[in-house]
């Protein structure tokens, strides 16, 4: 019943086009703004936020060409910046640098629901870090046009073929309902399209689609392109609304990275500039020869920093350990940083260790326990808060 209410509740707020093949596109206002720096401007970046699929060649590359040949006299920069294994709340604290590092996009494509789903992040945590990539986004250039992209995984399909939508995809849809943004539900089509007998999950190529299954999402965001594309001299160029109400009160809007140097008092820790993980296990190239603050046998240390959430960004392979830690004097439940994936990967992986403290200055005193395993391995620490602190 609550699923229902909650599909009623969307279906008012935003026109829902079932186009042909199954296409499921939420239209909430428009692209004028981003169209516009296309067309008129001639000058436009426009950023894919993600995870493997993102990461992977496939429909990005497909959506770049299709917008040069759109625009052919349009200068184009494309900011490429998924990552396998991550989900929203990652994504929220490296937002800063990963993406308006490198440019301040027109067009933001985020995706998340396929890795927060299968990473175990809950319902509130699929908001604050979607909510805070939204607050952080539109505070930086509020006319930047964001579009959520809601893509397709083994478990999702069972669901859909009864007709639940996953809760991932509607927490995802809370955000984009609130702050009236664009999103294309690909789930959807590809789950109605395999149940229409079109094609089956081994030619579609599964979560990370063959070439076939990438020109299906690329096909449904060139459909939005289509249906808000016009003559350059209709788009009316207008900030987006960044309603004061938020979701989530301390929604990672303020997500920044602080350098794993950030840390004091260390023992046991050590940090290595240019970091190789030991063993055989697997790596993502985006955490092997990048400064990493190391522990391998037990230690400690001590962080101080400003914010309401605090969190460690790093790779938990096969000794990652068991930590105790407080903040501000308090203690809290001890974190066992190994995950399913960890025996084979030295896996990314955003671990949070307080996401609702008081506004202001705070103390971490961390420990790594000794045991059979005791490693710890902290590409960055993760921190909701102003800007200025130490960046890595």
């Amino acid at each position: 019943m609550r699923k229902l209410l909650v599909l009623l509740l969307l279906a008012l707020a935003a026109p829902v086009v079932f186009a042909g093949n199954g296409r499921v596109l939420h239209l909430r206002g428009n692209l004028d703004n981003s169209l516009a720096a296309m067309s008129v401007d001639k000058k436009a970046t426009v950023a894919f936020f993600g995870g493997s699929i993102t990461e992977m060649a496939g429909w990005k590359e497909m959506i770049m060409t299709d917008l040069k040949n759109r625009f052919p006299q349009t200068d184009f920069e494309f900011i490429s910046a998924g990552i396998a294994s991550l989900g929203s709340t990652p994504h929220a604290f490296r937002f800063e640098e990963d993406v308006l590092g490198k440019g301040v996009p027109d067009l933001l494509f985020v995706e998340a629901a396929v890795n927060d789903h299968t990473n175990g992040f809950g319902p509130r945590e699929q908001v604050l870090g979607m909510e805070g990539i939204v607050r952080h986004a539109l505070t930086v250039n509020p006319f930047m046009d964001i579009v959520f992209l809601h893509f397709i995984y083994d478990p999702f399909i069972p669901m859909l073929d009864t007709g639940e939508i996953p809760d991932v995809i509607l927490n995802h849809e809370r955000v984009a309902n609130h702050y009236h943004l664009n999103s294309i539900d690909l789930a959807q089509e590809v789950a109605q399209r395999m149940r229409d007998g079109e094609f089956n999950w081994k030619t579609f190529g599964g979560t990370h689609p063959a070439p076939f299954g990438h020109k299906i999402y690329a096909a449904a965001i060139a459909e939005l392109f289509d249906k808000y594309m016009k003559d350059p001299a209709a788009y009316v160029r207008a900030p987006h609304a960044l309603p004061e109400e938020k979701l989530e009160r301390n929604c990672y809007g303020n997500g920044r990275l602080l350098a794993p140097s950030a840390a004091s008092g260390t023992r046991g820790f050590r940090l290595v500039n240019d970091w190789v993980p030991p063993g055989k296990a697997g790596t993502r190239k985006q955490y092997v020869h990048v400064p990493t603050l190391v522990c391998e046998k037990g230690g400690s240390l001590v962080l101080e920093f400003e914010g309401t959430a605090i969190g460690l960004y790093c790779t938990c392979g096969p000794n990652a350990g068991i930590l105790s830690y407080t903040i501000d004097g308090k203690e809290f439940p001890h974190l066992d940083t190994y995950t399913r994936w960890s025996k084979n990967l030295h896996i990314p992986w955003m671990h949070m260790l307080a996401t609702d403290l008081a506004p202001g200055q705070h103390t971490l005193r961390l420990k790594v326990l000794k045991g059979a395993r005791s490693g710890c391995f902290i590409r960055n620490f993760a921190v909701n808060g102003p800007s200025g602190q130490q960046l890595r």
